[in-house]
């Protein structure tokens, strides 16, 4: 079996881009991949089309390795973040391929699975106005659809302090929140790389009481010693590791030991198996993994098969149910959160299939998503914003 070429779909929204990218063979099997990329999805579809002229196109989709090795190493330069979303797209895809060749779950070619479901958190389900009584609103409306997990960032347009007033109305929110799901649900905190170290270990203390089962990003992700020093001064579990793009650069982050749970992104760090390796890695580390994931349904897919094989493997990220949850309907067999979980399929491949009439229908938008522009919550761009 040989690829005979790739072809692009971009779905976009306001606030989001997502590229999915479709490798066709010479027996007719075609997988799929995605990503979300944030400002870049030209850049993206650029590389694409150099990398399969160079690298893709009369590659076999069995050897995913040795083609994720040739398009992260062939060209010299030091791959970034454009670089292995395209590598992680062809990737996803050639392991869907695989697994529909065979007839098995992407799942059983990595090991065999370790359960039958996998937790969901859901995001983006605080577009309301930012007040206790929205959120508190917002919060019960998750539950009430059966998530047993939800993730915020209450901060506001935070940028290394947070003034006392904005620390009181930014607790006020967690509070509601905490309030609306109960005791029994996770509560876990986005903090964005907002803040200054000293800053994320003031917050921390006072968001002790609402028991959150991670802390994300507290300090910018560049200088993993600050995030030590937060780290060394909280109880609270850390979370980090979207905006890394090497799962090698992970090897300081294990050392310093900074983080309790790493989040990876599957369509940022090169796909299935760079972040298996780096799944592995976590392991020997004592670390739990929850990947980062923004996109659509065939990339929440994706991060599915890892998390049925993966021993480590903690929770899964959800948007598609709250932030323009329209766009599930481009990818037939969209995974579904019932009761707090998704079910491990077991069809072929992923189990999914993209569906370009239905595609067609989101074309390409400007998206623009500010984390430091008033309304940024809304994910809305063109209302609400500040210059």
């Amino acid at each position: 079996m040989r690829i005979t070429g790739i072809s692009t779909h971009v779905v976009g929204t306001p606030w989001r881009n997502l590229t999915y990218v479709q490798v066709h063979t010479d027996e007719g099997i075609t997988g799929v991949g995605e990503t979300r990329m944030l400002g870049h999805t030209d850049a993206l579809l650029g590389y694409l089309r150099e990398a399969e002229a160079n690298h893709i196109a009369g590659s076999d989709p069995f050897a995913v390795e040795d083609l994720v090795r040739r398009m992260k190493y062939g060209d010299y330069g030091r791959a970034g973040e454009i670089v292995m979303s395209g590598i992680a797209c062809v990737e996803m895809a050639c392991w869907d391929i695989k697994g529909k060749a065979l007839g098995v779950p992407v799942w059983q070619l990595l090991g065999g699975k370790v359960t039958d479901k996998v937790k969901a958190y859901a995001n983006g389900w605080y577009t309301v106005e930012r007040t206790p009584e929205a959120f508190h609103k917002a919060a019960s409306t998750v539950v009430e659809r059966g998530y047993r997990a939800l993730k915020l960032d209450p901060f506001g347009t935070g940028h290394f302090e947070l003034d006392h007033a904005e620390t009181l109305h930014s607790l006020s929110l967690v509070e509601a929140v905490r309030d609306a799901i109960g005791p029994e649900t996770e509560l876990l905190v986005e903090m964005h790389g907002r803040f200054s170290p000293a800053t994320a270990v003031r917050l921390a203390a006072e968001l002790e009481r609402f028991q959150p089962s991670w802390l994300e990003e507290p300090v910018p992700p560049e200088n993993l010693k600050a995030l030590a020093k937060v780290a060394e001064k909280t109880p609270l579990p850390i979370a980090t590791g979207e905006r890394i793009h090497d799962r090698i650069e992970f090897r300081e982050l294990f050392e310093s030991q900074a983080a309790d749970i790493i989040q990876p992104d599957l369509g940022h760090i090169g796909g299935i198996g760079e972040t298996r390796k780096l799944a592995a890695t976590a392991e020997t580390h004592y670390v739990l993994i929850a990947p980062h994931n923004v996109g659509g349904s065939v990339l929440t897919a994706a991060s599915l098969q890892l998390a049925g094989c993966t021993p480590n493997f903690k929770i899964l990220e959800h948007f598609n149910d709250f932030a323009d949850a329209e766009i599930k309907k481009v990818v037939k067999g969209a995974p579904q959160v019932v009761d707090g979980y998704f079910q491990l399929s077991h069809e072929p491949g992923f189990g999914v299939e993209l569906d370009t009439d239905a595609a067609a229908e989101f074309p390409q938008q400007q998206a623009r998503f500010d984390l430091w522009a008033e309304g940024w919550e809304k994910r809305n761009p063109s209302g609400g914003r500040s210059a």
